[in-house]
């Protein structure tokens, strides 16, 4: 059995800050790195979705609702009491991301998932509590959209490497359309592992299964989150967290003769600065245990 975590002390009950709150998760994830919290949603209060929401970017595209962030503020208290009482009785469903298209520098073009306010909002809580817990387990090798931490200095990790240990060998390897194919069942027991809460995990699927809307038409999706998502980047670390980090640290690095370590990082586009958790630094002693590195990365995609 399991030892689950409610976050229910008087403190929280009596409705202090969202500091407080998310400290409380992240001492009880970082005592017990076994614990699985069986209560969070709760923590989606009408407050703390209300500074949620002066967190938002303001002048951005809207979804499809058509409604902008400074629309919807103009009511925000009735509009944020209307989303909890559905939240309350299981109403709340996260309408379909709007689908743009940014050109990349090959002339190819990325897809984009833009959702409505309401939905960044919820996002936008639900990304907080993530990072809460999750952020403890996170292996330091990993540099992707986590709090104080950037491609700089996952550039100087690597630099670190290079100049203090015996390297022979350096590659920098790209996850092809990582948002576009994240398995989502694999997604999900990646959050079970810390999470038990049913409807906290049931809110996340709803997200995955949204769907999308490209030129008036609804397309279902069954596999990876929508680039644009406020959600999406810490869904993404919590996958590479188990998929990959943890893999090459206790599978991998077993079955190699001298030093290596990866080094996982995202690259940041110019335009309208999108980033993207998908690129990471492998360095080897020997390049004679290079390919069956690869063979199980090209595997990762067929799970």
């Amino acid at each position: 059995m399991h030892r689950g975590a409610r976050d229910t002390s008087s403190a929280l009950r009596g409705g202090q800050g969202k500091i407080t709150k998310l400290n409380s998760l992240t001492l009880r994830a970082r005592e017990n790195p076994k614990c699985r919290f069986t209560s969070l949603v709760h923590l989606l209060t009408e407050d703390f979705l209300m500074e949620c929401f002066w967190e938002l970017k303001r002048g951005k595209s809207p979804g499809i609702d058509r409604m902008t962030v400074e629309e919807y503020g103009a009511n925000l208290k009735e509009n944020l009491g209307n989303l909890i009482r559905k939240m309350r009785v299981k109403q709340y469903r996260p309408r379909p991301v709007k689908r743009a298209y940014i050109p990349k520098s090959d002339g190819t073009r990325r897809p984009l998932g833009i959702p409505t306010v309401e939905d960044k909002i919820v996002q936008m809580g639900m990304k907080k509590v993530l990072e809460a817990i999750f952020e403890v387990d996170f292996v330091d090798e990993s540099y992707g959209f986590r709090p104080k931490r950037s491609c700089h200095d996952a550039l100087d990790a690597v630099n670190e490497v290079i100049m203090t240990k015996p390297i022979n060998y350096i590659v920098d390897m790209d996850i092809k359309k990582f948002f576009d194919t994240v398995n989502h069942k694999c997604l999900m027991r990646c959050l079970q592992q810390r999470i038990v809460d049913p409807n906290f995990l049931g809110l996340v699927a709803r997200f995955l299964k949204a769907g999308v809307m490209e030129e008036g038409k609804y397309i279902e999706v069954d596999k990876g989150t929508p680039q644009g998502g406020i959600i999406s980047p810490v869904l993404a670390n919590i996958y590479l967290h188990y998929i990959l980090d943890l893999w090459f640290k206790k599978v991998v690095t077993k079955q190699l003769k001298g030093y290596a370590e990866l080094v996982r990082y995202a690259v940041i586009r110019n335009y309208r600065k999108i980033y993207h958790i998908q690129d990471f630094v492998l360095c080897q002693i020997s390049l004679n245990h290079l390919n069956l590195t690869e063979e199980v990365l090209v595997g990762l995609y067929k799970i």
